[in-house]
């Protein structure tokens, strides 16, 4: 029996610290002519240069083992995006008491404190060379830890990443 509440509270765990993905594409593009790609040239992913070297090394490394070539004349660019803000601070505890007869009551809400985590949005964005055009997208959300090692973080952009490329090719 405690095996399985270990393993349920695991499972409720990942799901809550899995990144959330929402995917846009126009639906008449060929997905097969894409076959090479570059990052954008002016990219500016709002992530320190430490992180931002990470990110994109990340991404070169998990577009290259999916099949694709990076090249300096690509069928498609790469923008990276990056936004912070707080989380949700839904994790307060209520108590109610109740009233009499002339709707008299009272309540207590006490926040619990977050901690050092924040959630970080990425916006990828696939845009056509040739055409100039944006025809995929990817938007996902995660939780940033501040005080985490350099292996932490890695480890984080590729969550990300893998999360991102699941949709990539969308299927029809």
């Amino acid at each position: 029996m405690k095996y399985i509440n270990l393993v349920l509270f695991l499972l409720i765990f990942a799901a809550c610290t899995t990144p959330r993905v929402v995917y846009d594409y126009d639906h008449k593009t060929n997905f097969s002519n894409y076959k090479t790609y570059n990052l954008y040239p002016e990219i500016e992913t709002g992530l320190s240069e430490l992180d931002n070297k990470r990110l994109l090394r990340v991404t070169d490394s998990i577009m290259q083992e999916r099949g694709f070539v990076r090249t300096a004349t690509p069928d498609f660019y790469i923008n990276i995006e990056t936004h912070f803000f707080e989380p949700d601070r839904n994790n307060a505890i209520g108590v109610g008491v109740g009233g009499t007869g002339r709707n008299v009551g009272g309540g207590i809400s006490i926040g619990l404190p977050v901690g050092d985590k924040h959630n970080q949005q990425f916006v990828f964005d696939f845009v056509d060379v040739r055409q100039d055009e944006l025809f995929w997208q990817a938007v996902v959300e995660g939780f940033y830890k501040e005080q985490s090692t350099p292996e932490e973080r890695e480890v984080y952009f590729i969550q990300i990443l893998q999360k991102v490329l699941e949709g990539y090719p969308p299927k029809k």
